[in-house]
């Protein structure tokens, strides 16, 4: 089985969902996102294990997948990384920290400050797992406004330090297509960067409470 060609670093709301469609796209497999946990619940407890210090065989998780992007994956990008020597390492970012912050508030901490419905544990393990994920692999303030974005630019440093320019992929919603296809070798699509996911969108979903 043909392992990761994408490796994404960059933290959730710097575009991954519409980076999810565009490497579906280009590579012609699928792209791993926070969105599977709802389709896929017993990946749930091997990335708790992971927040845990316990990771899996990330030459094999996640299986069948062509690409990473977003949370958990992201918090784990260095394992992932190095089980598959071959992916590009894609990290995502916003024009600045006080921007990724405000999406941030928004919509992900925005949701998970929203009660749990009684009849949904689902919903209930993801909070925890979330929650751990959040204050063990990225930081115990990420709550608060100063230490979150702290810590997204500790974060975006880290990658830009541990992976060579050759193989690091820095990319921004502007950017479109043509970072992406340089990269995988692929021509540019002849249709629109796909934008999905803003704010509004968001908080619309029927997953917004996650």
């Amino acid at each position: 089985m043909r392992g990761l060609r994408v490796v994404g670093a960059g933290l959730g709301r710097t575009g991954t969902n519409s980076l999810k469609l565009a490497l579906e796209r280009l590579t012609g497999g699928r792209c791993y996102h926070m969105t599977e946990l709802f389709e896929r619940p017993d990946d749930l407890p091997v990335w708790d294990a992971a927040i845990r210090g316990e990771p899996p065989d990330w030459r094999t998780f996640p299986a069948g997948f062509a690409a990473t992007v977003d949370w958990p994956a992201c918090a784990f990008w260095g394992g992932l990384a190095d089980a598959h020597p071959d992916a590009i390492v894609l990290l995502s970012v916003r024009d600045s920290a006080e921007q990724w912050w405000r999406s941030f508030e928004a919509t992900i901490l925005d949701g998970l400050s929203r009660p749990v419905p009684a009849d949904r544990p689902d919903w209930a393990a993801r909070r925890k797992v979330t929650f751990a994920m959040l204050e063990r692999t990225f930081t115990p303030r990420w709550r608060d406004r100063e230490g979150a974005m702290a810590a997204y630019e500790a974060h975006n440093a880290g990658v830009r330090a541990a992976v060579p320019a050759g193989r690091l992929v820095e990319w921004r919603a502007g950017d479109g297509w043509e970072p992406l296809c340089t990269a995988l070798g692929v021509p540019v699509p002849d249709e629109p960067f796909p934008h999905v996911n803003s704010t509004e969108e968001f908080r619309s979903e029927q997953h917004a409470p996650e």
